[in-house]
């Protein structure tokens, strides 16, 4: 039985970068996209199929990072060759260009004001500058290796950086001071971001892990281990929702985090997945990879509401389940394209009903079906009683307060 929560599906594929893509950002307008490349080039494909993507050359070295300007007139890029530069995304492609930092530069990040930006490097510091004149203002200077990403938190007070040093860090934008530093990854931290509400952050790991900590007690929430290598890339729906993953293993991840648990895995990339990012709207996700090009993707789930979705899920893994018990389902397709990517539905393994919920007279499909749908509640009151550093992935509830 099939549930209201529609599969992503892909819904173009650019293909013009020379080497691995590092980077990808929407416009607010939603008729671009911007991407770095290893190949040193930044391209703003549009997404009107007559329009031709711009090639901006300017870079001596490659580019790690992009992204678009909150008004979307302005694109950022960070390089190997030390330095930022701030593009115009038409077709003469102008820019300004300032040398940011001593290493590479990992990292570019607006903030959402417009006014600020935030850099990484592996010099090990992390910097901020006003956008207009592109004036250094101060930099941040804790980490102990290098950093390979620093973003604003939506309200621009703090600033979130991730480094090879393994630990993720908060620091406040006035004050200047790291506030804290969570030090539980087992590897180097490739990405750290911050949740819609700004009250949680989530980073990704050389581990092959994805945490989500509570900013607010300093509390991990969730661990996720769904990859089988490196996590590259993530991105947090505009809802808060869902999380997206990006990895070596050459699989996209969503997490559905109000259940905690993993939701899809999209397989498209040949190689390494390197970048991943939803549109500000939420519609639409793109990813990039070592295979040179960049998947458009549709997200689909985001247009039913989300508690609909739920009962829909239950009642649909319920009645899957009704001949094999309560074991893990799966179900993939093949989208359009020439790619031909697949997409995995993962289900988590759901735990047994209790006894005495369904009169004995019943057939054993009714039983699955109740019971199953009566799972969601359960959990919720399990959870009371569960310690969330004790847990991998699955039954996590994660309310945004």
């Amino acid at each position: 039985m099939s549930c209201a929560l529609d599969d992503p599906t892909l819904e173009r594929h650019f293909k013009g970068h020379r080497d691995t893509i590092t980077s990808v950002d929407f416009n607010c307008n939603m008729k671009q996209i911007a991407t770095g490349s290893m190949d040193s080039c930044i391209m703003i494909w549009n997404l009107k199929p007559q329009m031709r993507a711009y090639r901006f050359v300017g870079h001596k070295d490659a580019v790690t990072s992009v992204q678009f300007s909150p008004s979307g007139h302005l694109v950022a890029s960070a390089s190997r060759d030390k330095t930022v530069r701030l593009w115009v995304p038409s077709v003469k492609g102008e820019s300004t260009v300032f040398r940011a930092h001593t290493g590479t530069v990992r990292s570019v990040n607006f903030s959402s004001d417009g006014q600020s930006l935030v850099t990484a490097s592996d010099d090990k510091t992390i910097k901020v500058w006003t956008v207009h004149r592109q004036k250094f203002l101060f930099s941040l200077s804790q980490h102990i290796n290098w950093v390979r990403c620093a973003k604003f938190s939506p309200d621009g007070r703090l600033i979130v950086s991730a480094s090879d040093d393994r630990t993720v860090k908060i620091w406040d934008k006035n004050s200047r001071e790291c506030i804290y530093s969570f030090c539980e990854h087992g590897g180097y931290v490739n990405y750290a971001d911050f949740h819609p509400s700004g009250t949680c952050i989530a980073a990704g790991s050389t581990d092959n892990t994805v945490k989500v900590w509570d900013i607010r007690t300093n509390k991990l929430l969730q661990h996720y281990q769904v990859h089988s290598a490196v996590v590259n890339s993530l991105s947090f729906h505009p809802s808060g929702n869902y999380l997206i993953t990006a990895s070596n293993d050459s699989t996209l991840k969503i997490l559905d985090l109000v259940e905690g648990r993993l939701l899809y895995t999209l397989h498209g990339h040949q190689g390494p997945a390197t970048c991943v990012a939803f549109s500000r709207t939420g519609d639409y996700f793109a990813s990039g990879g070592s295979d040179e090009q960049v998947m458009v993707w549709r997200t689909n789930f985001d247009s039913a509401d989300y508690g609909e979705v739920l009962r829909s899920q239950q009642k649909a893994t319920s009645m899957e389940c009704s001949d094999r018990g309560p074991s893990t389902s799966q179900h993939s397709h093949t989208s359009q394209g020439s790619t031909a990517p697949s997409i995995s539905y993962q289900e988590q393994p759901q735990q047994a009903a209790p006894d005495g919920g369904v009169p004995a007279a019943l057939a054993s499909t009714l039983e699955h079906i109740v019971g199953q749908l009566d799972i969601l509640t359960q959990v919720k009151d399990l959870l009371k009683h569960i310690n969330f550093h004790d847990l991998h992935y699955g039954y996590s509830l994660f309310w945004f307060k």
